[in-house]
């Protein structure tokens, strides 16, 4: 069974999300969304609102599961038994970043692969920092976000 994770805080998770899960889904058995809980990080919304929105958004889609976890992304990959880590990027900055992250991740687990998904040009500008600054800031981010969400927000 070929499985993989994409992995994020996902708040919140936006369009550019949502293309790489698509794209991804023909590759995969099972693709693992899962929310990775970091302390040093300050959230929109609360890990038990992105489940839920999650949960909902892809209730019809047996393929993906979503779960939390917290620690090493390296290790939870072990105890899922996951072989593959799915990830995007926009721009050469994202990939000097997440080439490095991939790397470490082989290391600690020689098992495990990185696959990197290129956004297309007109989702190369979404990021979930800049979709959380335009709803904090009262902004409408509803163009960047899954419609199934707006029950959400």
């Amino acid at each position: 069974m070929k499985k993989a994770i994409f992995p994020g805080s996902f708040d919140p998770f936006h369009l550019g999300h949502l293309d790489i899960l698509k794209r991804a889904l023909p590759l995969f058995d099972e693709i693992v969304l899962a929310i990775g809980e970091n302390s040093s990080k300050k959230y929109l919304f609360p890990l038990e609102k992105r489940l839920k929105m999650l949960n909902k958004l892809f209730e019809n889609e047996p393929k993906v599961s979503v779960k939390s976890y917290s620690g090493l992304t390296a290790r939870f990959c072990e105890q899922e038994g996951i072989q593959h880590i799915l990830r995007g990027l926009r721009s050469s900055n994202d990939f000097d970043y997440e080439k490095s992250i991939a790397q470490l991740n082989n290391a600690l687990s020689p098992n495990l692969d990185t696959l990197f998904f290129i956004s297309p040009p007109h989702l190369s500008h979404v990021s979930s920092s800049i979709v959380r600054e335009i709803m904090i800031n009262n902004g409408d981010a509803r163009q960047f976000l899954p419609q199934a969400f707006e029950n959400f927000i």
